[in-house]
């Protein structure tokens, strides 16, 4: 928190100038935004003068943060190891969302070669892997037409053996049998801030405080958050984790590997008539509605349900360099292609959700481990992007962590010690199928960007990944950062959308509407904004205010300022669905998600 310190302290400093990316404004003109206190900090507010700022400590062996996949297959699987040689452990797991499994989205196929490790008898303890696949369809779209692409065995998109699965659901079950063995889970407890020891090792994690104001002021019913300290901490908070990203800089995680990249996924549940049901089949597009320059594509799942339910969603690629592009707008636009909506007419779209997903690989993955902790699953990027599949990988690092974690723990020279730091996690990665897997896709993703676009990315993954088998001796470097791709509104052309005709395609706040998003309005906002004058000066007047067409819940909306000489940049903070695309793709890198008070978030029923 010293570095938000000191941001805070410049920030406050009014009437003086600053650079972004070489480029200058006044901090004199905007209103204020931002009243975070990670921003605008306490320690010079008369407000907080006299409150009560001591927090409850408690203990444990090992802390979790992150209810998903990778964080609960390291708990069960510390769990495990455990009670097989009869040692006590206390393993704490921190939840932001209100229950497990609620803030959880994903196609999802899933590969169970980590669960079955995990759980040998995962269909006797009824796991919810209800719809094997049956058939797998590939197809390159154009405007009106389509080319149907043979799937064969080992093309990434050969699904034999795998599950459809809705993730959340999976989650939800791998949260009982957690509990089950004793691990102590609590949902809707934000882990809001690193501590640490006074030698610089990670000491823990802090709850969020409850009961502020939207100006930033103590409330009433202001209470502190919780210290959660271990001997080590995992950080299993998913794609763009907001302690993570402080975690790389503090301990320089992110030095040796290359800048992450990601995408946006964009996700809808529709009941479809039952003639247009086929349970346990995958298809898979791309092409139209993108131009060749921007990687993405569609997934379309039929799951085994009571009712004839479909997965349908559309993932975009977040270095995509036209500041008009709408993500939102391209999937509803997709849903009207010929192949796509005889499916969905007569249907009924029941939910609607999106999330940031790492498309970056073996080429951007951080170190993992540093003292008195480590970083599993999407958090530090396993997707293995020609599958567009990381959960198999992300619960692997998980239950290899916890044996690490486990066997230091063990280790005679650690008993009297403060903390611990698992450093053969990484080794042993690096050794397991994960790495092999990924090792062998390590240039797909990368290989998009030449001047063929698609084309000559998917002429490369054919020649390379299924004849070759990944065995090329080179590995191709990213384009960079994804917040750096944009071009300037002037260099662009705008895109114009068709009107969603609230059958097939759905305008912006009804879809947001039916994420079941709350937050209590009156609390500072979650997204907050390093210098909140950035906005209108450059991300308006250089991009045309791209936060509008990015963010897939309507947070950001640029309205005329109260004397009509201008705009003024509006946070809708009540619509974040958490997807974190705010933070990665924000030109000016000067959005900085941090939690909500508890519970707050999407409510997403097996997403």
């Amino acid at each position: 928190m010293a570095l938000m310190g000191r941001v805070a302290a410049l920030l406050s400093v009014r009437g003086s100038c600053r650079t972004v990316k070489g480029w200058r404004w006044s901090s004199s003109t905007a209103p204020r935004i931002t009243t975070h206190y990670s921003v605008v900090p306490r320690e010079s507010d008369p407000r907080w003068a006299d409150v009560d700022m001591e927090r409850y400590a408690d203990e444990a062996d090992v802390v979790v943060v992150g209810g998903g996949p990778a964080g609960l297959s390291a708990a069960i699987r510390l769990m495990q190891l455990a009670q097989e040689r009869e040692q006590e452990l206390r393993v704490m797991v921190v939840e932001k969302a209100a229950d497990i499994g609620a803030h959880t989205l994903s196609g999802a196929c899933l590969e169970p070669r980590a669960l079955e490790e995990l759980f040998p008898d995962w269909q006797e303890r009824e796991a919810p892997l209800n719809t094997p696949v049956k058939k797998d369809v590939f197809g390159f779209l154009t405007e009106k037409g389509r080319i149907n692409i043979p799937i064969l065995p080992g093309m990434p998109m050969h699904n034999h053996g795998n599950y459809i699965v809705r993730l959340g659901h999976l989650v939800r079950w791998l949260g009982e049998q957690a509990e089950e063995l004793g691990i102590e889970v609590y949902p809707g407890t934000p882990a809001s801030e690193i501590l640490y020891h006074p030698d610089g090792s990670v000491a823990g994690v802090a709850t969020s405080d409850v009961g502020i104001a939207k100006d930033g002021s103590p409330k009433d019913s202001f209470a502190r958050g919780m210290e959660l300290r271990a001997k080590c901490t995992i950080f299993a908070e998913g794609c763009h984790g907001h302690l993570a990203k402080q975690l790389y800089t503090k301990f320089g995680l992110r030095d040796d590997c290359e800048p992450q990249t990601y995408a946006i996924g964009l996700k809808e549940l529709w009941e479809v008539k039952p003639e247009n049901h086929s349970p346990g089949t995958i298809e898979h597009t791309v092409g139209w509605p993108l131009d060749k320059h921007t990687y993405g594509g569609s997934f379309l799942y039929h799951l085994n349900e009571e009712t004839p339910l479909i997965a349908l969603g559309f993932v975009i690629g977040l270095d995509y360099t036209n500041p008009y592009l709408s993500p939102f707008m391209e999937f509803q636009k997709f849903k009207h292609h010929p192949s796509i909506e005889p499916l969905l007419r007569g249907g009924t779209r029941i939910s609607y959700g999106a999330r940031a997903l790492n498309e970056g690989g073996l080429q951007c993955i951080p170190k993992l481990t540093f003292p008195g902790g480590c970083l599993v699953g999407c958090s530090p990027g396993f997707m293995n992007v020609p599958k567009i599949k990381g959960t198999h990988n992300a619960m692997k690092t998980g239950m290899i962590a916890a044996e690490s974690i486990f066997d230091a723990l063990q280790d005679d020279s650690n008993q009297e010690a403060e903390w611990i730091e698992p450093t053969s996690y990484e080794q042993r990665v690096r050794e397991s199928w994960v790495w092999k897997e990924l090792h062998q896709v390590r240039n797909v993703r990368p290989s998009f960007h030449n001047p063929l676009g698609l084309y000559g990315g998917l002429m490369y993954t054919g020649l390379f990944y299924v004849l070759g088998r990944g065995k090329e001796p080179w590995t191709l470097k990213h384009a960079g950062l994804d917040a750096e791709r944009l071009n300037a509104a002037s260099d662009a052309t705008p895109i114009s959308y068709p009107r969603p005709d609230g059958e097939i395609s759905f305008d912006l706040l009804s879809s947001v509407a039916i994420t079941g998003t709350n937050h209590d309005h009156d609390q500072p906002a979650h997204l907050t904004l390093k210098n909140d004058d950035v906005p209108v000066e450059r991300n308006h007047g250089v991009y045309d205010g791209p936060e509008g067409r990015f963010c897939p819940a309507g947070v950001y909306e640029y309205v005329p300022t109260e004397t009509g000489d201008g705009v003024r940049l509006q946070i809708n903070a009540q619509n974040c669905i958490h997807c974190k695309t705010c933070d990665i793709k924000c030109p000016s890198q000067n959005i900085n998600w941090v939690v909500p008070e508890a519970g707050g978030g999407p409510a997403y029923d097996g997403m």
